[in-house]
Parts: C-alpha cells; structure tokens; sequence
C-alpha cells in the first residue's frame, strides 16, 4: 500500500447556518487516482476549494507530506506542491495555446505575466520555452502550439489548464469535474492522459459525476452526501455500497437530483 501524500482529518466549513463541509476525513495516496464523487450540493467543490486555499475552513486539518497547509493561501499552498483546476474553464483567450502554459511556468518561478511574451531572449527563457512545448506534446496540442486558445475547442481548452497545471510541478493535482462538457471522444482523450499522468508517478483527487470513468480510474474513492463523508474504499465496495446507492447511484447508478449549497 502507497503512503499517504495528502492527509486530511475533521475538515469542516459552515456558510451561516449551513455545513457544507462536516468533519470530513480524507486520505490520498501517492501515485494513485483518489475519487471525490456524491450529488449535486453534497460538498465537494467546496471541499476543493478548502484544500487549495479558495476557501479557509473553519476546522480540520490538511497535510501534503507532513506540512500543514490548511487555511494558508492559495500561493502558499501552490507552493507546498498542490495544483488543481476548476469547473470552468480558466484560460487566457487572447493569448497562444503556449503561452497559457508557459503562465505555470512563470507563477511556480515568480516570473511577471506579461513576461510570457518575451521567453525566447536568454539560455533559461529557451529551457522554460522546450518544457512547455513538451506539456504541449504530452497532452497532444504541440501541433497548436501558436493558436489563439480562445481557437480551440471546449476539450482543448481542458488539456490547456491540465498543461498549465503540470507546469506547476504538483505533488498532487486537484482535478474538479473535467469532463464537464465534453463529447466521448474528448473524455476518451482525457482519461487516456490522466492514466499516462498516473503512470508518470502523478497524484490526482478527480471530482466526477462520469461514474463509467471514476470506476475505471480511480484507485480509491470517497463518498460525500450532505458534506459528510458517508462511504470510502476501492471502486467495487463503493458500486455495492447501500447507503451510497441509496444517496447517490440509484439502483441503475443514476444521479440523485436534490441540491443544497455547496456543489
């Protein structure tokens, strides 16, 4: 069994009188692919936002490898070696499919934004300018290297953020709803790259509703309903689980439809 990178216990957030998050415990291992799944407002965006610093919760407990990192901001978590992206798309429309990348670069430096469009002058320019076509190639948007991303896609753009993440060098990439959007052939081609990222030593938390691809990735996975945490184990306890069929997969695995705040 691989050692915990991300420990996480009692974590809690309340919006006034309601507690999106309530005393959750979470344990990520190293090299795996850990599931955050449950229905619409049972938590679990906010639980990643409580995790990269967007949110400060008002109790619990986070580790990355021993450092504490809860309630500290977002750079600082960064830092510490946690990335992640969001449910709606975050690109720089107006600037290159590279140059998007090449802002993971130059925030995990400290570089200025604007110096993006001037990385080709000296010896470490040319470095950073080769690593983000390598991210480029890795996702499969090498050949875009020099489009607008405003150009691309809705999947492209995807593969753009997971890019810019990795540039970040993460320990643990904090994946939230991906897939959201995307025609099967786009989620073929995002799945393949999270399983390639796994395979490059990648720790990945994913926050899903596609239960095809939770159930086929993911190493381990954790149930959330309400903001409490109801169930935890590996694909297969999680499907003949009662009280997670009865919250959330149904008997024909659908989506339970009740919303509360706190997605």
């Amino acid at each position: 069994m691989n050692a915990s990178l991300l420990t996480v216990r009692g974590l809690t957030r309340r919006f006034g009188g309601l507690t999106a998050v309530d005393n959750v415990d979470l344990d990520v291992r190293k090299g795996e692919i850990h599931g955050l799944i449950g229905p619409n407002g049972s938590g679990k965006t906010t639980c990643i936002n409580l995790l990269s610093g967007v949110l400060k919760s008002d109790a619990g407990s986070v580790t990355l490898e021993g450092t504490e990192i809860a309630r500290r901001p977002t750079h600082v978590v960064a830092a510490a070696g946690l990335a992640r992206t969001f449910q709606n798309i975050r690109v720089f429309g107006r600037m290159t499919v590279l140059q998007n990348v090449l802002v993971g670069f130059n925030q995990s430096l400290g570089y200025n934004l604007l110096s993006v469009f001037s990385l080709r002058n000296g010896a470490a320019e040319r470095r950073l300018h080769e690593q983000g076509m390598a991210l480029l190639e890795f996702v499969g948007l090498a050949d875009k290297h020099d489009t607008l991303a405003t150009n691309l896609s809705y999947g492209e753009q995807r593969l753009i953020e997971i890019a810019r993440a990795r540039a970040l060098s993460p320990r643990l990439l904090l994946l939230d709803e991906p897939l959201v959007g995307m025609n099967p052939t786009e989620v073929d081609r995002v799945v393949d790259l999270f399983q390639r990222m796994r395979g490059q030593g990648l720790t990945m938390l994913l926050v899903e509703h596609k239960m095809r691809v939770v159930m086929s990735v993911c190493d381990q996975i954790t149930v959330l309903n309400f903001g409490r945490k109801i169930a935890g184990g590996q694909p297969d306890e999680i499907r003949a689980d009662p009280e997670v069929i009865r919250a959330y997969l149904g008997e024909n695995h659908g989506i339970r439809k009740k919303r509360t705040a706190g997605s």
